[in-house]
Protein backbone atom coordinates (compact mmCIF):
# COMPACT_ATOMS: atom_id res chain seq x y z
CA UNK A 1 0.00 0.00 0.00
CA UNK A 2 1.54 3.30 -1.10
CA UNK A 3 1.28 6.47 0.95
CA UNK A 4 1.71 9.74 -0.95
CA UNK A 5 2.76 12.91 0.87
CA UNK A 6 0.97 16.15 0.00
CA UNK A 7 3.17 19.21 0.63
CA UNK A 8 2.45 22.92 0.93
CA UNK A 9 3.27 24.13 -2.61
CA UNK A 10 5.59 27.00 -3.53
CA UNK A 11 3.22 29.69 -4.85
CA UNK A 12 5.96 31.90 -6.25
CA UNK A 13 9.61 32.67 -5.74
CA UNK A 14 8.90 35.30 -3.08
CA UNK A 15 6.33 33.21 -1.16
CA UNK A 16 7.78 31.41 1.88
CA UNK A 17 4.61 30.05 3.49
CA UNK A 18 0.92 29.42 2.95
CA UNK A 19 -2.28 29.11 4.97
CA UNK A 20 -4.73 26.25 4.59
CA UNK A 21 -7.96 28.23 4.31
CA UNK A 22 -10.34 25.33 3.68
CA UNK A 23 -10.27 21.56 3.33
CA UNK A 24 -12.44 20.42 0.42
CA UNK A 25 -12.23 16.75 1.48
CA UNK A 26 -12.67 15.08 4.88
CA UNK A 27 -10.66 12.27 6.42
CA UNK A 28 -11.57 9.02 4.72
CA UNK A 29 -12.98 10.68 1.61
CA UNK A 30 -11.97 9.21 -1.74
CA UNK A 31 -10.17 11.62 -4.03
CA UNK A 32 -9.37 11.55 -7.73
CA UNK A 33 -6.11 12.63 -9.27
CA UNK A 34 -6.15 16.42 -9.90
CA UNK A 35 -9.39 16.81 -7.93
CA UNK A 36 -9.31 19.92 -5.67
CA UNK A 37 -8.15 18.78 -2.24
CA UNK A 38 -7.79 21.99 -0.21
CA UNK A 39 -7.62 25.76 -0.62
CA UNK A 40 -4.61 27.82 0.36
CA UNK A 41 -4.10 31.53 0.80
CA UNK A 42 -0.91 33.59 0.67
CA UNK A 43 -0.31 37.32 0.61
CA UNK A 44 -0.43 37.15 -3.19
CA UNK A 45 -2.34 34.10 -4.37
CA UNK A 46 -5.43 32.14 -3.36
CA UNK A 47 -5.70 28.79 -5.07
CA UNK A 48 -7.27 25.35 -4.98
CA UNK A 49 -4.59 22.66 -4.66
CA UNK A 50 -5.31 19.45 -6.58
CA UNK A 51 -4.61 15.98 -5.32
CA UNK A 52 -1.38 14.52 -6.72
CA UNK A 53 -2.88 11.05 -6.94
CA UNK A 54 -6.09 9.04 -6.65
CA UNK A 55 -6.80 7.36 -3.34
CA UNK A 56 -8.19 8.06 0.13
CA UNK A 57 -7.38 11.07 2.32
CA UNK A 58 -5.77 9.19 5.21
CA UNK A 59 -4.16 12.00 7.25
CA UNK A 60 -4.59 15.75 7.62
CA UNK A 61 -1.47 17.28 9.11
CA UNK A 62 -2.34 20.99 8.83
CA UNK A 63 -5.70 22.30 10.00
CA UNK A 64 -7.78 25.10 8.50
CA UNK A 65 -6.37 28.52 9.39
CA UNK A 66 -2.89 27.16 10.11
CA UNK A 67 0.08 28.82 8.34
CA UNK A 68 3.13 26.69 7.55
CA UNK A 69 6.31 27.04 5.46
CA UNK A 70 6.35 25.76 1.89
CA UNK A 71 7.22 22.07 1.51
CA UNK A 72 5.60 21.29 4.89
CA UNK A 73 3.74 17.98 5.00
CA UNK A 74 0.04 18.89 4.74
CA UNK A 75 -1.69 15.55 4.21
CA UNK A 76 -1.16 11.89 3.34
CA UNK A 77 -3.12 9.99 0.69
CA UNK A 78 -3.42 6.20 0.69
CA UNK A 79 -3.48 5.00 -2.89
CA UNK A 80 -5.51 1.85 -2.13
CA UNK A 81 -9.21 2.60 -2.24
CA UNK A 82 -10.85 2.01 1.12
CA UNK A 83 -7.59 2.11 3.07
CA UNK A 84 -8.04 2.72 6.76
CA UNK A 85 -7.72 6.29 7.98
CA UNK A 86 -4.76 6.81 10.30
CA UNK A 87 -5.83 7.67 13.83
CA UNK A 88 -4.02 10.36 15.82
CA UNK A 89 -1.22 8.88 17.95
CA UNK A 90 -2.26 8.05 21.51
CA UNK A 91 -0.15 9.34 24.40
CA UNK A 92 2.35 6.82 25.72
CA UNK A 93 1.09 5.05 28.90
CA UNK A 94 2.95 5.67 32.13
CA UNK A 95 3.31 1.90 32.70
CA UNK A 96 3.04 -1.15 30.47
CA UNK A 97 -0.53 -1.98 29.56
CA UNK A 98 -1.83 -5.54 29.21
CA UNK A 99 -1.61 -6.89 25.72
CA UNK A 100 -4.85 -6.66 23.77
CA UNK A 101 -5.94 -8.90 20.93
CA UNK A 102 -5.31 -7.35 17.54
CA UNK A 103 -8.26 -5.72 15.74
CA UNK A 104 -9.75 -7.58 12.77
CA UNK A 105 -8.15 -5.15 10.30
CA UNK A 106 -5.27 -2.83 11.14
CA UNK A 107 -3.99 0.12 9.13
CA UNK A 108 -1.11 -0.68 6.88
CA UNK A 109 2.27 0.57 8.10
CA UNK A 110 3.95 3.57 6.54
CA UNK A 111 6.05 2.74 3.53
CA UNK A 112 9.80 3.07 4.19
CA UNK A 113 11.13 6.56 3.52
CA UNK A 114 14.79 6.72 2.44
CA UNK A 115 16.99 9.41 4.01
CA UNK A 116 17.55 12.63 2.08
CA UNK A 117 20.86 14.11 3.27
CA UNK A 118 20.99 12.90 6.82
CA UNK A 119 20.29 9.66 8.71
CA UNK A 120 16.66 9.21 9.70
CA UNK A 121 15.97 9.55 13.40
CA UNK A 122 14.07 6.80 15.16
CA UNK A 123 11.39 6.82 17.78
CA UNK A 124 11.29 4.54 20.79
CA UNK A 125 10.00 1.63 18.74
CA UNK A 126 12.62 2.09 16.03
CA UNK A 127 10.32 3.94 13.62
CA UNK A 128 10.69 7.54 12.53
CA UNK A 129 8.54 9.91 14.59
CA UNK A 130 6.42 12.65 13.02
CA UNK A 131 8.66 15.39 14.45
CA UNK A 132 11.78 13.64 13.19
CA UNK A 133 10.27 13.25 9.73
CA UNK A 134 9.25 16.92 9.57
CA UNK A 135 12.72 17.95 10.76
CA UNK A 136 14.36 15.80 8.09
CA UNK A 137 12.06 17.06 5.37
CA UNK A 138 13.73 20.42 4.98
CA UNK A 139 13.30 22.45 1.81
CA UNK A 140 15.15 21.46 -1.38
CA UNK A 141 17.28 24.61 -1.07
CA UNK A 142 18.43 23.66 2.46
CA UNK A 143 19.21 20.10 1.36
CA UNK A 144 21.18 21.46 -1.61
CA UNK A 145 23.26 23.78 0.59
CA UNK A 146 23.83 20.91 3.06
CA UNK A 147 25.01 18.58 0.31
CA UNK A 148 27.37 21.19 -1.16
CA UNK A 149 28.95 21.82 2.25
CA UNK A 150 28.88 18.17 3.42
CA UNK A 151 26.71 19.15 6.38
CA UNK A 152 24.53 16.65 8.25
CA UNK A 153 21.16 18.39 8.68
CA UNK A 154 20.32 16.30 11.74
CA UNK A 155 23.16 18.03 13.66
CA UNK A 156 21.74 21.55 13.17
CA UNK A 157 19.27 23.01 15.69
CA UNK A 158 16.24 24.00 13.64
CA UNK A 159 14.08 27.07 14.29
CA UNK A 160 11.40 26.31 11.71
CA UNK A 161 8.06 24.55 11.99
CA UNK A 162 8.41 21.36 14.09
CA UNK A 163 12.14 22.04 14.43
CA UNK A 164 12.82 22.01 10.71
CA UNK A 165 16.12 23.48 9.56
CA UNK A 166 15.58 26.72 7.63
CA UNK A 167 17.88 28.41 5.14
CA UNK A 168 18.90 30.92 7.81
CA UNK A 169 19.71 28.04 10.20
CA UNK A 170 22.06 26.27 7.81
CA UNK A 171 23.70 29.47 6.52
CA UNK A 172 24.34 30.59 10.08
CA UNK A 173 25.71 27.15 10.93
CA UNK A 174 28.12 27.33 7.99
CA UNK A 175 29.13 30.95 8.73
CA UNK A 176 30.05 29.96 12.29
CA UNK A 177 32.70 27.64 10.89
CA UNK A 178 30.85 24.33 11.02
CA UNK A 179 32.89 21.33 9.89
CA UNK A 180 32.54 20.31 6.30
CA UNK A 181 34.49 20.65 3.12
CA UNK A 182 34.04 23.84 1.08
CA UNK A 183 32.24 23.45 -2.23
CA UNK A 184 34.24 23.12 -5.39
CA UNK A 185 34.40 26.35 -7.46
CA UNK A 186 32.11 24.88 -10.12
CA UNK A 187 29.53 23.80 -7.52
CA UNK A 188 29.37 26.84 -5.26
CA UNK A 189 25.94 27.69 -3.83
CA UNK A 190 23.80 29.86 -6.08
CA UNK A 191 22.08 31.55 -3.13
CA UNK A 192 24.03 34.39 -1.45
CA UNK A 193 24.04 34.80 2.31
CA UNK A 194 21.08 36.38 4.06
CA UNK A 195 20.55 40.12 3.77
CA UNK A 196 21.06 42.41 6.75
CA UNK A 197 19.60 45.89 6.31
CA UNK A 198 21.31 48.79 8.13
CA UNK A 199 19.38 50.51 10.90
CA UNK A 200 18.57 54.22 11.02
CA UNK A 201 17.62 56.24 14.09
CA UNK A 202 14.03 57.53 13.96
CA UNK A 203 13.49 61.20 14.76
CA UNK A 204 10.77 62.64 17.01
CA UNK A 205 7.45 62.62 15.15
CA UNK A 206 8.47 59.79 12.82
CA UNK A 207 6.29 56.72 12.47
CA UNK A 208 8.15 53.38 12.56
CA UNK A 209 6.39 50.53 10.77
CA UNK A 210 7.94 47.05 10.59
CA UNK A 211 8.34 45.43 7.18
CA UNK A 212 5.41 43.30 6.18
CA UNK A 213 6.37 39.76 5.26
CA UNK A 214 6.09 40.47 1.55
CA UNK A 215 8.00 43.75 1.80
CA UNK A 216 10.82 41.96 3.65
CA UNK A 217 10.96 39.20 1.03
CA UNK A 218 10.88 41.72 -1.82
CA UNK A 219 13.61 43.83 -0.22
CA UNK A 220 15.84 40.80 0.29
CA UNK A 221 15.29 39.53 -3.26
CA UNK A 222 16.11 42.89 -4.81
CA UNK A 223 19.36 43.17 -2.83
CA UNK A 224 20.31 39.56 -3.61
CA UNK A 225 19.65 40.12 -7.32
CA UNK A 226 21.89 43.18 -7.38
CA UNK A 227 24.59 41.24 -5.55
CA UNK A 228 24.27 38.23 -7.86
CA UNK A 229 24.07 39.80 -11.32
CA UNK A 230 26.28 42.43 -12.95
CA UNK A 231 23.44 44.76 -13.91
CA UNK A 232 23.70 46.87 -17.07
CA UNK A 233 20.77 48.65 -18.75
CA UNK A 234 20.29 49.65 -22.40
CA UNK A 235 17.61 52.10 -23.62
CA UNK A 236 15.89 52.23 -27.02
CA UNK A 237 13.18 54.56 -28.32
CA UNK A 238 10.44 52.79 -30.24
CA UNK A 239 8.05 54.36 -32.75
CA UNK A 240 4.71 52.65 -32.03
CA UNK A 241 2.79 54.46 -34.79
CA UNK A 242 2.40 51.26 -36.81
CA UNK A 243 1.21 49.35 -33.73
CA UNK A 244 -1.25 52.16 -32.91
CA UNK A 245 -2.74 51.90 -36.39
CA UNK A 246 -3.11 48.12 -36.11
CA UNK A 247 -4.75 48.46 -32.70
CA UNK A 248 -7.30 50.93 -34.07
CA UNK A 249 -7.99 48.62 -36.99
CA UNK A 250 -8.37 45.37 -35.05
CA UNK A 251 -9.33 46.35 -31.51
CA UNK A 252 -13.07 45.97 -32.10
CA UNK A 253 -12.76 42.51 -33.62
CA UNK A 254 -10.56 41.40 -30.72
CA UNK A 255 -13.09 42.80 -28.25
CA UNK A 256 -15.82 40.71 -29.91
CA UNK A 257 -13.73 37.66 -28.98
CA UNK A 258 -13.39 38.92 -25.41
CA UNK A 259 -9.76 40.02 -25.78
CA UNK A 260 -8.31 43.45 -25.00
CA UNK A 261 -5.63 44.22 -27.62
CA UNK A 262 -3.01 46.19 -25.69
CA UNK A 263 0.41 47.56 -26.58
CA UNK A 264 1.83 45.06 -24.10
CA UNK A 265 0.54 42.17 -26.23
CA UNK A 266 2.47 43.50 -29.26
CA UNK A 267 5.61 44.00 -27.15
CA UNK A 268 5.36 40.49 -25.70
CA UNK A 269 4.88 39.03 -29.17
CA UNK A 270 7.95 40.88 -30.47
CA UNK A 271 10.04 39.63 -27.55
CA UNK A 272 8.79 36.06 -27.95
CA UNK A 273 9.65 36.05 -31.66
CA UNK A 274 13.22 37.21 -30.95
CA UNK A 275 14.19 35.39 -27.76
CA UNK A 276 14.72 32.15 -29.66
CA UNK A 277 17.06 33.97 -32.05
CA UNK A 278 18.98 35.56 -29.16
CA UNK A 279 19.29 32.55 -26.88
CA UNK A 280 21.68 34.14 -24.39
CA UNK A 281 18.94 36.59 -23.35
CA UNK A 282 16.65 33.61 -22.63
CA UNK A 283 19.09 31.92 -20.26
CA UNK A 284 20.16 31.43 -16.64
CA UNK A 285 23.49 31.16 -14.82
CA UNK A 286 24.25 28.02 -12.80
CA UNK A 287 27.65 28.11 -11.14
CA UNK A 288 30.16 28.40 -13.97
CA UNK A 289 27.62 27.22 -16.55
CA UNK A 290 25.07 28.94 -18.78
CA UNK A 291 21.68 27.25 -19.08
CA UNK A 292 20.08 28.07 -22.42
CA UNK A 293 16.38 27.57 -21.80
CA UNK A 294 14.54 25.31 -24.23
CA UNK A 295 11.22 27.09 -23.58
CA UNK A 296 10.29 30.73 -24.06
CA UNK A 297 8.20 31.56 -20.98
CA UNK A 298 7.62 35.28 -20.52
CA UNK A 299 6.68 36.64 -17.10
CA UNK A 300 4.44 39.70 -17.04
CA UNK A 301 4.82 41.76 -13.85
CA UNK A 302 1.44 42.74 -12.37
CA UNK A 303 1.28 45.48 -9.73
CA UNK A 304 -1.29 44.76 -7.02
CA UNK A 305 -2.40 46.72 -3.97
CA UNK A 306 -0.66 44.18 -1.72
CA UNK A 307 2.53 43.68 -3.73
CA UNK A 308 3.90 42.49 -7.04
CA UNK A 309 3.43 39.15 -8.79
CA UNK A 310 4.76 37.83 -12.10
CA UNK A 311 2.46 35.32 -13.83
CA UNK A 312 4.07 33.54 -16.76
CA UNK A 313 2.89 33.16 -20.36
CA UNK A 314 4.19 29.68 -21.16
CA UNK A 315 5.56 28.83 -24.64
CA UNK A 316 4.94 32.42 -25.74
CA UNK A 317 6.88 31.89 -28.98
CA UNK A 318 4.30 29.32 -30.07
CA UNK A 319 1.32 31.66 -29.53
CA UNK A 320 -0.33 34.01 -31.99
CA UNK A 321 -0.89 37.65 -31.10
CA UNK A 322 -4.47 36.89 -30.06
CA UNK A 323 -3.22 33.97 -27.95
CA UNK A 324 -0.70 36.19 -26.17
CA UNK A 325 -3.25 38.96 -25.65
CA UNK A 326 -5.77 36.48 -24.25
CA UNK A 327 -3.16 34.96 -21.90
CA UNK A 328 -2.07 38.38 -20.59
CA UNK A 329 -5.70 39.43 -20.01
CA UNK A 330 -6.54 36.17 -18.25
CA UNK A 331 -3.43 35.99 -16.05
CA UNK A 332 -3.70 39.66 -15.07
CA UNK A 333 -7.35 39.33 -14.08
CA UNK A 334 -6.76 36.19 -12.02
CA UNK A 335 -3.72 37.77 -10.37
CA UNK A 336 -5.92 40.65 -9.20
CA UNK A 337 -8.59 38.23 -7.91
CA UNK A 338 -6.04 35.84 -6.31
CA UNK A 339 -7.04 32.93 -8.54
CA UNK A 340 -3.69 32.04 -10.09
CA UNK A 341 -2.52 28.43 -9.96
CA UNK A 342 0.95 27.62 -8.61
CA UNK A 343 2.32 26.57 -12.00
CA UNK A 344 1.28 29.89 -13.55
CA UNK A 345 3.84 31.90 -11.57
CA UNK A 346 6.82 29.61 -12.06
CA UNK A 347 9.41 28.66 -14.70
CA UNK A 348 9.71 32.07 -16.34
CA UNK A 349 12.70 32.58 -18.63
CA UNK A 350 12.36 36.34 -19.34
CA UNK A 351 10.33 39.11 -17.69
CA UNK A 352 8.52 42.23 -18.89
CA UNK A 353 7.55 45.00 -16.47
CA UNK A 354 5.38 47.91 -17.56
CA UNK A 355 5.79 50.95 -15.28
CA UNK A 356 4.74 53.09 -18.25
CA UNK A 357 1.10 52.57 -17.26
CA UNK A 358 1.84 54.87 -14.30
CA UNK A 359 3.47 57.52 -16.51
CA UNK A 360 7.12 56.52 -16.12
CA UNK A 361 9.24 57.66 -19.07
CA UNK A 362 11.90 54.94 -18.62
CA UNK A 363 13.56 52.94 -15.89
CA UNK A 364 16.23 50.38 -15.06
CA UNK A 365 14.43 47.34 -13.64
CA UNK A 366 16.12 44.74 -11.44
CA UNK A 367 16.56 41.28 -12.92
CA UNK A 368 14.15 38.59 -11.77
CA UNK A 369 16.52 35.84 -10.59
CA UNK A 370 17.62 33.39 -11.89
CA UNK A 371 16.88 34.96 -15.28
CA UNK A 372 19.46 37.13 -17.02
CA UNK A 373 17.32 39.92 -18.49
CA UNK A 374 14.18 41.99 -17.85
CA UNK A 375 12.48 44.45 -20.21
CA UNK A 376 11.00 47.69 -18.90
CA UNK A 377 8.28 49.45 -20.91
CA UNK A 378 7.98 53.22 -20.58
CA UNK A 379 4.88 55.31 -21.15
CA UNK A 380 3.58 55.37 -24.74
CA UNK A 381 2.38 58.77 -25.94
CA UNK A 382 2.29 61.11 -28.91
CA UNK A 383 5.41 63.27 -29.26
CA UNK A 384 7.07 65.30 -32.01
CA UNK A 385 9.76 63.53 -33.99
CA UNK A 386 11.96 64.36 -36.95
CA UNK A 387 11.08 62.01 -39.82
CA UNK A 388 12.56 61.69 -43.27
CA UNK A 389 10.13 61.92 -46.19
CA UNK A 390 10.42 59.74 -49.32
CA UNK A 391 12.08 62.60 -51.21
CA UNK A 392 14.85 62.73 -48.57
CA UNK A 393 13.72 65.92 -46.84
CA UNK A 394 13.14 66.07 -43.11
CA UNK A 395 10.06 67.26 -41.28
CA UNK A 396 8.62 67.24 -37.78
CA UNK A 397 5.68 64.87 -37.34
CA UNK A 398 3.48 63.70 -34.49
CA UNK A 399 4.33 60.06 -33.76
CA UNK A 400 3.35 57.55 -31.08
CA UNK A 401 6.59 56.98 -29.17
CA UNK A 402 7.84 55.17 -26.08
CA UNK A 403 11.04 53.99 -24.46
CA UNK A 404 12.00 50.40 -23.74
CA UNK A 405 14.87 49.51 -21.45
CA UNK A 406 16.46 46.18 -20.72
CA UNK A 407 18.54 45.34 -17.67
CA UNK A 408 20.75 42.34 -18.31
CA UNK A 409 23.37 40.27 -16.51
CA UNK A 410 26.75 41.28 -17.93
CA UNK A 411 28.30 38.07 -16.63
CA UNK A 412 26.83 36.30 -19.67
CA UNK A 413 25.05 38.92 -21.79
CA UNK A 414 27.39 41.35 -23.52
CA UNK A 415 26.23 44.83 -24.53
CA UNK A 416 26.26 43.84 -28.20
CA UNK A 417 24.03 40.82 -27.46
CA UNK A 418 21.53 42.95 -25.57
CA UNK A 419 21.46 45.73 -28.15
CA UNK A 420 21.04 43.33 -31.07
CA UNK A 421 18.06 41.78 -29.30
CA UNK A 422 16.51 45.18 -28.56
CA UNK A 423 17.15 46.36 -32.12
CA UNK A 424 15.25 43.35 -33.49
CA UNK A 425 12.37 43.93 -31.06
CA UNK A 426 12.26 47.61 -32.08
CA UNK A 427 12.36 46.70 -35.78
CA UNK A 428 9.42 44.32 -35.46
CA UNK A 429 7.31 46.79 -33.49
CA UNK A 430 7.95 49.61 -35.95
CA UNK A 431 7.11 47.42 -38.96
CA UNK A 432 4.74 44.91 -37.36
CA UNK A 433 3.55 42.43 -40.02
CA UNK A 434 -0.15 42.42 -40.85
CA UNK A 435 0.01 38.64 -41.08
CA UNK A 436 0.92 38.38 -37.39
CA UNK A 437 -2.37 39.94 -36.31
Amino acid sequence: MARIDVLMPQMGESIAEGTVSKWLKKLGDPVKRDEPLFEISTDKVDAEIPSPTAGVLAEIKVQEGQTVPVQTLVAVIETEKGAAVAAPPAPAPSKPAPAAPPPPASPAPDRPRPPLTAPVGKGGDGTETADERLRRRSTPLVRKIAAEHSVDISTIPGTGFAGRVTKQDILGYIDRGAPGKPPAPSARPLTPTAVTHPTVEPWPGDRVEPFSKIRKITADHMILSRRTSAHVTSFFEVDYTRVAELRRKHKASYAERGVNLTYLAFITKACAENLRRHAVVNAAVSGDNIIYRGDVNIGIAVALEWGLIVPVVKHADELSLVGIARAINDLGERARTKKLLPDEIQRGTFTITNPGVFGSYAGAPIINQPQVAILGVGTIEKRPKVVTLPDGTDTIAIRTLGMVSMSYDHRVVDGADADRFLADVKRMLEDFPEGAI
